[in-house]
């Protein structure tokens, strides 16, 4: 098993049994996830902005127009913590205070460096279309150099990070058992609705209706 390394950032203190730092487990909720949310500091004050991402390896890319604030922060060597979360059930205990949820989730702290090399580049782009919808870069046509100057993409090293995951039943107090009160999971799961197709009266790809993860 490949560990992540502890650290006083990612060690976990509250319900520290729910931490992972099994590596593997850790790309696949960074796989499955479509959306982080970036946080840093910009003169002093805290911002905190949900985007899209991509993995590669031991580095997640992050990008966006050349005008982003985020973007131009992040460049300057600003501490940065990105957060992806998936949520899987609602845990409905016999009291309120143990309510809960099921979840996976994995934290990153670090710093985030500009990618210059137009190949690595051009591959980060891939790779995000890719994580949206696997098959959809293919079809695609190459970016124009007008729209790779006004995109910005940053990497950021998956050195520093943690996982913590929920699973299982409520976990009610001994003295709570005889309520008479319902208690058990709600499962919440992603799912795909009716695709809504442009004018254009082009067929669906098979990629977009069948993608297996919806």
């Amino acid at each position: 098993m490949d560990l992540i390394p502890k650290t006083p950032r990612t060690t976990l203190r509250r319900i520290p049994q729910n931490a992972v730092y099994d590596r593997a487990a850790i790309d696949a909720i960074l796989d499955e996830g479509l959306i982080c949310h970036v946080g840093f500091a910009v003169e002093d004050k805290p911002v905190v902005i949900p985007t899209s991402y991509a993995r590669a390896k031991d580095h997640l890319y992050i990008h966006g127009s050349a005008a982003s604030r985020m973007l131009l922060t992040l460049t300057s060597g600003v501490e940065v913590c990105v957060a992806v979360t998936l949520l899987d059930g609602i845990v409905f205990a016999r009291s309120a205070f143990n309510h809960s949820m099921n979840y996976r989730s994995v934290v990153i702290f670090g710093t985030a460096t500009l990618v210059d090399d137009p190949a690595e580049k051009l591959e980060a782009l891939r790779l995000f279309a890719e994580h949206i919808v696997p098959g959809r870069w293919q079809e695609l046509r190459a970016p124009k150099p007008i729209e790779l100057k006004a995109t910005v993409v940053l990497r950021l090293p998956i050195e520093e990070a943690s996982a913590k995951v929920r699973t299982g039943p409520p976990e009610d107090d001994p003295d709570d058992m005889s309520a008479p009160v319902w208690a058990g999971v709600l499962p919440l799961a992603l799912r795909k609705g009716e695709l809504i197709a442009d004018s254009t009266g082009i067929q669906v790809p098979d990629y977009v209706r069948n993608d297996p993860r919806f």
